[in-house]
């Protein structure tokens, strides 16, 4: 996988680049709590790259502290997994394994998705850091074939990020990544511009997550069951959530009024 185009679109200082690889052992040691966990690291990672460090020197956005969390510096990595690989559980795996917050694009069979996930100090270990909800966009091709991934990739751009602090940064780009699992529902890209849209985001994608999860359960119930009366009311419970999705993906779309603009 060719992460080129997809890391040019963040626009980073040349300064900040890193351009490393990250050993295996270091996930090993660092990001996996059980042995399945280190034999998922083993055979499901082919590469981690470190392309860029992004700190208060060389991009000119402060640092941020207080008493949850501290971000001194953003971490930018690439991660290719084998096909094989249980993906979502090597994402969290990465993003566990290194104190920083990062900007994680993983390639998994052909297709990107970009995760973040803010961290903030661990309430039970001194000095230990630990994940906060971690999100992920929908997946998407390289090339960007579709309008709403060619405005996310676009959308992705360093200086186009608010740049209070290095919090309020990556913020922006959590509120992107939100933006573009909503797109994958309702066909349009839009960034939130405020905090309140932000989360009325997290939480219909949440709410979307929990019906397509009832709908899968209740299909399976209703194919089992062999009661003439049960299945028709299985079948107007599903007619019923199937017309709650449509509306939440419509909804969804429309959260955020204004279509991104790309300068």
């Amino acid at each position: 996988m060719n992460f080129a185009s997809l890391i040019a679109a963040f626009a980073v200082p040349d300064d900040s680049l890193v351009e490393q690889r990250v050993p295996k052992k270091l996930m090993l040691e660092q990001g996996a709590p059980t042995p399945a966990d280190k034999r998922a690291i083993q055979d499901g990672i082919e590469e981690l790259f470190w392309v860029a460090a992004l700190k208060p020197t060389n991009i000119g956005v402060p640092a941020y502290r207080d008493e949850t969390r501290e971000y001194l510096e953003i971490e930018l990595l690439t991660a290719v997994f084998r096909g094989d690989a249980k993906a979502a559980r090597l994402t969290e795996l990465v993003h566990r394994a290194i104190p920083y917050p990062l900007l994680l694009l993983s390639a998994h069979e052909g297709v990107c998705t970009l995760s973040v996930a803010h961290k903030r100090w661990s309430q039970g270990e001194t000095g230990k850091v630990v994940i906060e909800d971690l999100h992920c966009s929908s997946s998407f091709q390289p090339d960007a074939s579709k309008s709403e991934e060619t405005a996310f990739i676009a959308s992705l751009k360093l200086s186009t990020l608010p740049r209070e602090s290095l919090f309020v940064l990556y913020q922006g780009w959590l509120d992107r990544v939100t933006a573009m699992a909503a797109a994958h529902i309702s066909g349009v890209y839009t960034v939130p511009t405020a905090s309140e849209q932000s989360q009325d985001l997290r939480d219909g994608l949440e709410a979307h997550d929990r019906i397509e999860r009832e709908l899968v359960s209740l299909r399976a119930r209703a194919k089992k069951e062999k009661q003439m009366n049960r299945r028709v009311e299985l079948n107007v419970e599903l007619k019923r959530l199937e017309g709650e999705l449509a509306r939440l993906g419509e909804r969804l779309g429309g959260i955020v009024h204004e279509e991104t603009r790309i300068k």
